[in-house]
């Protein structure tokens, strides 16, 4: 997760991005990725409903 984190704002040291590339399964980077969006989706949705409601 901290992989992914780190990649959603494209702050990665070359030589972490390059550990993460030999050491990390794809399959665990998607689906860190697609519950890093969904978070993310989710955040915007309830910020977006606490400003409309005011």
């Amino acid at each position: 997760m901290k992989a992914v984190f780190w990649s959603f704002f494209g702050v990665r040291k070359r030589r972490d991005y390059e550990d993460d590339a030999a050491r990390l399964n794809p399959v665990h980077v998607i689906l860190g990725a697609l519950l890093g969006v969904a978070l993310f989706i989710g955040i915007l949705l309830v910020a977006v409903r606490f400003a409309v409601a005011k």
